[in-house]
């Protein structure tokens, strides 16, 4: 493809996602890694782009490898409790310090304004402060965690009048008590409870996976909050990456509506997680991405990008919106993530108790993935719980798909008399029907 031709459909791609990100807040967690790897200014440049289409960012970093080093030198012991740090006085102190050092690089990074970056003449105001009330962790298993704590609550309407007043807000993994001590805190933890309190919609954690993989390697790009629940977090046995994944769950399951396991390492990461429909990591939320419904007159504009490039090519019969907006009740929709990826229409008929399936369309991104088979499974239910006997389609290019799927060839005569009239001789049609059995199962979800 044309470099100039792949920008123009990338960007046009990316237009619905930049529309509903506009006055979004996003939470963004990472860990030390990534400013002492030097990954941290790409970061920056994305964060500025998310800044520039109306999205409110809140950063909260992690300092471990940090404050491992500075403990290394200065030899102090190093203790874990359940993947923990135990926080004696000493390791308090290197943990202040290390804290400080880091938002001030972390600071300087979002401040650059070279030429030829995203940041020239956009300066990021960064604001910082006592957004995180901590308590003590306590004693776990018998030994005192001391300095270590959690959170106990977030100034969530300090932080969201930062962001309101176009404001990126930093957080540290530290919390302050009503007695004004410190208390070491998990980022993990704070970027959970962060975004819980401020009504985020989204909370990214970048780390050193793309989210989580299948027992072939493959990423898992999307998740949903009982899966994890009832197959996986059982099977974790390291208490960290344990601890990770119960922040993801409380984050969902208290109004956080999309998670995102991105991995650090790669330049432009984020962009490619929330602006492509493929995406890069894994998306965890609570509720099952994909919505197979009727349509309504708000999809007319969705069914339209699906079916309109299809209609150019000649598959389709072109339907203006007008038609479309008198025929929308004979249509169904499968909706990924707030995005139209798939549309079907049913015309019954009902003295001869047929349907005939139109308008089958499929979003190329998400081809091969099941989508026309479920809008197939979904017409069929449809027809046999209006007791049909049959579903024709006529094709002029999807004929093996059809066949694959149980249809067999057939001829006009077939067909009901009211659709015989109305052939269209031109376009030349095959015809294919299938029998439906009695009763039909329904689709499994």
């Amino acid at each position: 493809m044309n470099p100039s031709n792949e920008f123009v459909s990338w960007f046009r791609s990316a237009a619905p996602y930049i529309r509903t990100f506009s006055g979004q807040t996003f939470v963004i967690a990472f860990d030390g890694h990534m400013v002492e790897e030097g990954n941290f200014t790409d970061l920056t440049h994305d964060i500025n782009l998310l800044v520039s289409v109306g999205v409110k960012v809140v950063l909260v970093h992690g300092v471990r490898p940090q404050i491992e080093r500075a403990v290394k030198q200065q030899k102090l012991k190093s203790n874990f409790c359940e993947g923990i740090r135990i926080t004696d006085v000493e390791t308090l102190s290197v943990v202040k310090e290390a804290n400080g050092r880091l938002r001030l690089e972390i600071e300087a990074l979002l401040s650059m304004g070279l030429p030829k970056t995203p940041l020239v003449g956009s300066p990021i105001r960064v604001t910082s402060g006592n957004f995180v009330m901590a308590r003590p962790r306590g004693i776990i298993n018998g030994v005192d965690m001391l300095y270590s704590g959690e959170v106990r609550k977030v100034r969530a309407d300090a932080i969201n009048r930062r962001l309101n007043d176009g404001e990126l807000v930093l957080v540290a993994p530290l919390g302050y008590s009503a007695t004004g001590e410190i208390f070491n805190l998990t980022h993990e933890e704070v970027a959970t409870d962060v975004a819980i309190s401020i009504e985020a919609n989204k909370l990214i954690y970048l780390g050193e996976e793309s989210g989580l993989k299948d027992k072939k390697g493959a990423l898992i790009k999307e998740l949903t909050t009982s899966f994890i629940k009832k197959q996986l977090i059982n099977s974790i046995n390291e208490p960290a990456q344990k601890r990770i994944w119960k922040n993801l769950i409380k984050a969902s399951e208290n109004g956080v509506d999309r998670i995102h396991l991105v991995d650090r390492k790669i330049n432009g990461g984020i962009l490619l997680e929330l602006f492509t429909h493929e995406g890069i990591g894994t998306m965890l939320s609570r509720d099952p991405l994909e919505k197979i419904r009727a349509a309504t007159l708000e999809d007319i504009g969705g069914i339209l990008s699906l079916i309109e490039p299809l209609e150019n090519q000649g598959v389709l019969v072109k339907r203006p919106r007008e038609t479309l907006e008198t025929e929308i009740d004979k249509f169904t929709v499968v909706e990924h993530d707030g995005l139209i990826v798939g549309c079907v229409a049913l015309n019954p008929f009902h003295k001869t108790k047929n349907g005939e399936l139109a308008c089958l369309a499929v979003h190329r991104d998400f081809q091969n993935t099941g989508v026309g088979e479920r809008l197939l499974k979904t017409i069929e239910t449809n027809c046999a719980s209006q007791m049909f006997i049959d579903i024709f389609v006529l094709t002029t290019q999807s004929s093996h798909w059809f066949m694959e799927n149980g249809f067999e060839k057939t001829t006009l005569s077939s067909l009901p008399a009211e659709k015989t009239k109305l052939y269209n001789y031109q376009r030349n049609s095959e015809i294919y029907v299938k029998t439906l059995k009695q009763p039909l199962e329904a689709p499994s979800k």
